[in-house]
């Protein structure tokens, strides 16, 4: 079965499959690249959060209580969501789950969370592995610079797309971010965290560039703020 893949802009992406809509890091209201809201979007079954950062968490509160989709964030920023307004029977596992853990959210998928290397508000900062029924497989870094275990998660998933950052000054650049694909072994790679603000990478022809180097079998996809791609 298929997935559309849509990038909201930032690190704002959205899932669909038929047996789970997920959104991660649904930052919309005050993001200055997105085109859309999240009260038009296709309401999703599951929200991710990987950190507390108001560009990521943005309106993860609002979207749960509006639409009744479950949260799912690491133990300490799952109850500060708690305490924001997010309704506890939402909260993935009653208190989130943690870094290594795998859950089912829906449907036979399975999100496995990993570590991340960069700050938060509560918690700890968090990327997730999706794992669909067919066997598709999605990771999504969160906000880190590269660290050596991507190469150890890259062994034990068959990763199909990385959603990684590569826009600079708060995570990895595009050099740091075309060799964590090559750790990662993943056939596929969508940059994310550029062009949002100034000071960032403002396109993604650094990272194919570098990607197209060190990482010559997996195939850059550059989206823009908007776009849905069918994988």
């Amino acid at each position: 079965m298929s997935i559309a893949l849509t990038w909201h802009g930032h690190a704002n992406f959205q899932l669909v499959h038929p047996a789970c809509n997920i959104i991660i890091d649904p930052f919309f209201m005050a993001n200055p690249v997105a085109v859309t809201t999240w009260n038009v979007i296709s309401p999703p079954d599951v929200v991710l959060v990987s950190h507390l950062h108001a560009d990521h968490a943005g309106d993860a509160v609002d979207i749960c209580r509006k639409t009744g989709a479950m949260l799912g964030a690491v133990v300490g920023a799952a109850d500060i969501l708690e305490k924001s307004g997010v309704p506890k029977v939402q909260i993935i596992n009653g208190i989130g789950f943690n870094i290594g853990g795998t859950i089912e959210v829906k449907g036979g998928v399975k999100v496995t969370m990993t570590e991340a290397f960069h700050t938060t508000e509560g918690g700890a900062p968090t990327g997730f592995i999706i794992t669909f029924p067919d066997g598709f497989t999605v990771y999504h870094a969160g906000d880190t610079g590269i660290f050596a275990n991507m190469a150890v998660w890259g062994e034990l998933y068959d990763i199909d797309l990385a959603l990684l950052p590569a826009g600079g000054v708060f995570t990895m650049d595009p050099r740091q971010a075309a060799l964590a694909a090559k750790m990662l072994k993943a056939k596929a790679a969508v940059p994310m965290h550029w062009g949002t603000f100034p000071g960032l990478e403002q396109s993604p022809d650094a990272f194919l560039r570098e990607l197209a180097e060190r990482a010559p079998n997996c195939r850059g996809i550059a989206m823009k703020p908007g776009e849905t791609v069918t994988l």
